[in-house]
């Protein structure tokens, strides 16, 4: 019986926000919209296109080059990952 599943109580008890979380609810919005935006998109194919050529020049190394393509897929497939997680979960 301490094995299976069982659903947290904070999660029963509802959806909304605590009150006075407000400003913090807005300021991680902005960081969303900041991080996955038009803007960080082309930071990303700089990035990508920078570490590629520096790995194809021989210039960096490749581990560097490996985790920052990675780190690039993790921040814009984090959404992905997440529902594939609760879907499974759920």
């Amino acid at each position: 019986m301490l094995l299976s599943p069982v659903r947290a109580f904070a999660q029963v008890a509802g959806q909304q926000d605590p009150a006075g979380s407000g400003p913090i609810v807005n300021a991680l919005t902005w960081l969303q919209g900041t991080l996955l935006g038009n803007v960080a998109t082309a930071v990303a194919v700089m990035a990508v296109a920078a570490v590629g050529f520096g790995m194809l020049t021989g210039r960096m190394n490749w581990r560097f080059g490996a985790t920052v393509i990675i780190g690039v897929f993790v921040l814009f497939g984090a959404g992905a990952i997440v529902s594939g997680i609760q879907q499974v979960a759920g």
